[in-house]
């Protein structure tokens, strides 16, 4: 299975932990926007937050996927009521991420 299907799947069944095991211990979230960083178990505490609340993921499609990168580009509508065009680049050793980072445009409900 690739990293694309495991994490969406993992986003489909709201599944934290499946999500969490894709991940690098080392793993990175480049936060464009604010300028700061978040690691492993933040983005853990993160996601898992969007996955409780509700949040949506949208359709998600594939851009492209090798074993160094992966992209993706989906449509999320976030609990906060907040709708993205989201952007994400996935930088991939032995087949988890180790980096992430996003380019996301505001959206109009």
């Amino acid at each position: 299975m690739s990293v694309f299907e495991k994490i969406q799947s993992a986003r489909e069944n709201r599944d934290i932990q499946a999500y969490a095991e894709v991940m690098a211990e080392d793993c990175v979230f480049v936060r464009h926007q604010s300028g700061t960083e978040m690691r492993k178990p933040e983005i853990v505490e993160m996601l898992g937050n969007m996955m409780a609340s509700g949040g949506d993921f949208g359709d998600t499609r594939l851009i492209y996927e090798n074993d160094d990168i992966l992209v993706v580009h989906s449509i999320n509508d976030y609990p906060d009521g907040s709708r993205e065009s989201l952007l994400a680049a996935y930088s991939l050793k032995d087949g988890k991420i180790t980096r992430l980072e996003t380019g996301a445009t505001p959206l109009a409900k």
